[in-house]
């Protein structure tokens, strides 16, 4: 958890003012959805999830996120020709969270698309395989004073061996992360008046806060309610359309800590975690060309969805504007 020390008033002037100009000049000219950033989770000695459970394929992560990604972005690059889809990466590579925001931001992206799969802490059981013998020792004492001895005596007993094991977990779905609502203009109302918490993960975040770095203003920028908003309708989207393959649908959820690659983009970010790899089908399908492509097909379907409301309602907006002068 990191806290900042100083209010920066003069920056929140700044960014008011850029913050307006921005969004009248958007409502003054239809806002075109031109590029799109699509970010493949973990990578490299960045292993993510893993499934350990008994009979799993020994899925990792990684794996799972880079081949869905390549799916996702051949998909886009057909159905979607006249946006420009960037990956943050395209083999087993690691990147630092601060280098996908870069990437994002470098590119002028419109929209964050990440990849992930869920995991949980599996429950460990154990079954009896065999028996073995056991020695144990008792002791006792002989004899009083300078002639008290001490006699260890050893036994032989017969005990169960055990096998351990993990369970695989019952959960099973797709899920969409956002930033959490409550981290739009509220926080950036709260730099001036106090000190202001920025909650992170250790394994998603960077160790340090430059407060006059682009990442630090881009958090600060996804704050706003805009970002929030758009976010959540593209997060709704990608739900519906998992919906109606008949995927377990677990819904849209606000992240109360922070995801960097959510936090610093300056653009509406979502995360999607594609299924659980702890769990003996969402892991198969998962695994399964079937179950990538079909994933990769839902979130095309929800993006050509998502452009076309925005782009439509933009439109119509420079009309209305159009119109009254």
């Amino acid at each position: 958890m990191f806290v900042l020390k100083k209010s920066y008033p003069v920056f929140l002037l700044c960014f008011s003012i850029f913050f307006l100009l921005n969004e009248t000049s958007q409502a003054q000219s239809p806002r075109k959805i031109r590029t799109i950033i699509v970010d493949a989770g973990h990578g490299g000695a960045d292993y993510g999830g893993q499934s350990e459970y008994e009979g799993s394929l020994n899925s990792k992560e990684k794996n799972i996120t880079l081949a869905i990604s390549l799916k996702l972005v051949e998909e886009l690059k057909k159905q979607m020709p006249d946006v420009n889809i960037v990956p943050t990466r395209t083999t087993d590579i690691y990147q630092n969270p601060r280098e996908k925001a870069r990437i994002a931001n470098e590119n002028h992206g419109d929209l964050f698309v990440c990849i992930h799969a869920d995991a949980v802490v599996l429950k460990t059981t154990s079954r009896i395989i065999g028996h073995h013998k056991e020695t144990y020792y008792t002791t006792k004492y002989t004899g009083k004073g300078k002639k008290r001895k001490k006699i260890r005596t050893a036994h032989t007993h017969i005990v169960p061996t055990r096998q351990y094991y993990k369970l695989p977990t019952s959960r099973k779905g797709t899920s969409t992360l956002i930033l959490a609502s409550h981290k739009t203009s509220a926080k950036i109302e709260a730099l001036e008046a106090s000190d202001m918490q920025f909650e992170t993960d250790a394994n998603d975040s960077t160790l340090d806060i430059n407060y006059d770095s682009p990442e630090w203003k881009a958090s600060a920028l996804l704050y706003t309610q805009k970002y929030f908003n758009r976010s959540y309708q593209l997060a709704f989207d990608v739900q519906n359309e998992i919906d109606s393959i008949g995927r377990n649908n677990l819904g849209v959820w606000q992240r109360q800590k922070g995801i960097w690659v959510l936090q610093a983009t300056q653009m509406p970010a979502i995360l999607i975690e594609t299924g659980f790899i702890d769990n003996y089908e969402d892991e198969r399908y998962l695994d399964s060309d079937k179950g990538q492509q079909e994933i990769a097909d839902c979130i095309t379907r929800a993006l050509i969805k998502y452009k076309s409301q925005v782009e439509t309602k933009a439109a119509l907006n420079a009309d209305a504007t159009a119109t009254k002068q």
